[in-house]
């Protein structure tokens, strides 16, 4: 059993080590996912974000080096211009990529199973994540888009800027849809016969 290495005081938490990268990175450029937003994901998105109540949302697919949000929800609308307001109020502008080392869809892809953070706060290991002192994110709640071979492409996820309960009900919610969105990626699979 592995255990994560001490983390010395206001040091960046590594992200885990992901050895499907290149799999993966392989398996996204057979789709044609990870390097542009679609509709189709940016609809998915504002319907995770209203079926979650949640200000902001993403379908993510994940390279060796970066985060691409196919998919964004963002409450003003903005796709891609300003994913969220810094904690000191001033704009940050993201836009639809972030780095491997910033939030926590890196963390599920890895461990291939969902990840519920009410309080991002009460998780030392969390709670050091970039986006936490960047963003302002204090709750999260991700799942894993598993393809047919069992890799998992990316995430579908929701934040908060508030301390939010989702709580089973929450978890269950965003499996199926994610469960829901690898079915459509399938789909598309099958058509272009990849």
């Amino acid at each position: 059993m592995s255990h994560d290495p001490p983390r010395p005081a206001g040091r960046l938490l590594l992200t885990p080590q992901d050895k499907d990268a290149p799999a993966r990175v392989r398996r996204l450029r057979r789709l044609g996912l990870g390097e542009r937003p679609e509709p189709a994901f940016d609809a998915f998105a504002d319907h995770l974000a209203r079926v979650a109540a949640a200000p902001y949302s993403m379908v993510n697919f994940i390279d060796e080096r970066q985060q691409f949000f196919a998919g964004l929800h963002t409450p003003d609308g903005a796709r891609g211009a300003r994913l969220m307001a810094g904690v000191d109020g001033s704009e940050l502008e993201p836009g639809r990529y972030m780095a491997r080392d910033h939030g926590f869809c890196p963390h599920v892809v890895v461990r291939r199973k969902a990840l519920v953070l009410e309080d991002v706060c009460d998780y030392p290991r969390f709670a050091g994540n970039p986006v936490v002192d960047e963003f302002g994110v204090r709750s999260y709640l991700g799942a894993p888009l598993l393809d047919r071979s069992g890799i998992a492409l990316g995430t579908i996820c929701v934040v908060d800027i508030e301390p939010r309960p989702w709580g089973r009900a929450g978890l269950e919610t965003i499996k199926a849809m994610a469960a829901e969105l690898a079915g459509q990626l399938e789909r598309r699979d099958e058509v272009h016969g990849i």
